[in-house]
């Protein structure tokens, strides 16, 4: 018979006949103690750093500071619950992102409004057209000198000077 077994078999005998006696014994220990102790600092290192992103980040989302404090509270009180049930209701875009696109519309709608467009079918037309290419409306005239698109409205060829405003025709009624 091997020693080993002989000495098991007195161990055995000697101690209680408890099983779990090791795990038990490690559940007492001061390695134990210090593996729970971590456990909580980092549970707590964990808490504060997520309250700490949602005060980080609805800074940047939010401008009202009442929906502000209410996110941060939200994440100290219920920490990783509270950084999820932020991350799920927080703004899509950031205040610096929602300026930015207000003023891309606002270059837009400007750049829209600067477009010269026929008063029949709003085509977009440029300053040179004298009919609409989509809807074929006259837009403006040519001048009888120099042959420039002039405006309905001019009295005179900004071009060469001409008198633009003839006299309308006279009908003779028999």
């Amino acid at each position: 018979m091997p020693v080993w077994t002989i000495v098991a078999a007195k161990t055995t005998t000697t101690e209680s006949s408890n099983p779990f006696k090791a795990v038990l014994d490690f559940f007492d220990s001061p390695a134990w103690h210090f593996v729970t102790l971590m456990a909580y600092f980092f549970l707590a290192v964990l808490w504060i750093a997520c309250a700490y992103w949602v005060f980080k980040d609805a800074r940047r989302r939010i401008d009202d500071r009442i929906v502000l404090a209410v996110a941060v509270l939200t994440g100290i009180v219920f920490g990783p619950v509270g950084l999820v049930v932020y991350a799920i209701v927080r703004p899509p875009e950031t205040l610096a992102e929602r300026q930015e696109h207000e003023l891309e519309v606002a270059m837009m709608e400007a750049r829209i409004g600067e477009e010269e467009r026929c008063s029949f079918c709003k085509t977009p037309v440029k300053d040179d057209y004298l009919v609409c290419p989509t809807c074929g409306r006259r837009l403006r005239t040519s001048c009888s000198q120099c042959r420039k698109p002039i405006d309905p409205q001019w009295r005179v060829c900004p071009y060469c000077e001409a008198d633009v405003h003839v006299a309308a025709p006279v009908f003779d009624r028999v």
